[in-house]
């Protein structure tokens, strides 16, 4: 990634509701902490982060781009999609899109993240400073006691269940092809000097292909999304031992990581979001007419 700018830790909460619906409210399913920092080689942080717990959305964007570019990118990432989704999922609607039988988190998701992406490919292309600019992008939305997870790039998801941590996210990176492939092996990669080659970004393009996954939730589950100035920086044995022993202090533990991986070295902007699953979160079923929801909410996001 490229230069980056100051820390930016982002929290928002939903403004409004329609008459129509209830809104919805998880802050005490789950538990939130978030930490940006420089690091110690970079003089600007491009990362942008947001954490909203009532309506169980994260966000996390590692900006690339010459000058501030970077910076704008992940920004516009984590605000343009951040004020949209935050908007829609503070609302109660269906669990099901009866249309398509996805499930609505899905289906917002993949729509907002794709004007996203046209909003900072139209920054780019109308201003000269921003060309080539562009962002990963990893972000959850907790609800019905599931997970849906949409990526791009190599910011990465990761769940604590128990003792055992697992990588939900696989890198969009030549790294990772070449891993794939059996060119190189998982410790070659660690020292390879082409880590940060991505090979899918939110922006740089006028479409972009979204990964989504969806997974079930239990409580105690502590999910780490992260940007690549972590896992870098970090053997995955090492974030497994610090989420085990500070997740208790969810605070303490997004802090202590973001420390480790300066410790580390610090090469690179380095940004955690910690989320723990506090209780469990059914969401409400009962009679909706599906297909008239999603109608009226595209319709009030144009």
């Amino acid at each position: 990634m490229s230069e980056f700018a100051n820390k930016r830790l982002v929290h928002r909460s939903a403004g409004w509701c329609s008459s129509e619906m209830a809104l919805i409210d998880l802050s005490a399913a789950l538990e939130m902490a978030v930490c940006s920092d420089v690091g110690r080689v970079r003089s600007l942080n491009e990362d942008s982060v947001l954490a909203n717990s009532s309506v169980g959305l994260a966000v996390l964007a590692d900006g690339m781009g010459g000058y501030n570019a970077g910076e704008i990118a992940s920004s516009m990432a984590t605000s343009v999609l951040g004020s949209e989704l935050e908007h829609l999922f503070g609302l109660r609607p269906p669990s099901q899109i009866a249309a398509s039988g996805q499930i609505w988190a899905r289906e917002a998701l993949t729509d907002m993240i794709a004007r996203t992406n046209a909003a900072i490919y139209q920054a780019a292309q109308s201003q000269s400073q921003y060309t080539g600019m562009g962002t990963t992008l990893v972000a959850v939305q907790f609800y019905d006691d599931r997970l849906v997870v949409a990526h791009i790039g190599d910011s990465r998801l990761y769940c604590l269940r128990g003792e055992e941590l697992t990588q939900l996210t696989r890198d969009h990176s030549l790294l990772q092809e070449q891993i794939d492939k059996g060119m190189i092996t998982s410790e070659q990669a660690r020292f390879s000097h082409n880590k940060n080659l991505v090979t899918r970004a939110l922006g740089v393009e006028p479409t972009v292909e979204t990964e989504l996954n969806e997974y079930d939730v239990l409580p105690g589950d502590v999910y780490l999304l992260c940007s690549d100035g972590l896992n870098d920086m970090m053997e995955d044995d090492e974030i497994a031992l610090t989420l085990s022993a500070l997740s208790a202090n969810l605070p303490l533990c997004a802090t202590q990581l973001v420390q480790m991986a300066n410790d580390n070295g610090g090469r690179d902007n380095v940004s955690v979001i910690l989320v723990k699953i506090k209780q469990a979160f059914p969401a409400a079923h009962g009679p909706h007419d599906a297909n008239g929801w999603w109608r009226r909410v595209q319709s009030w996001f144009g």
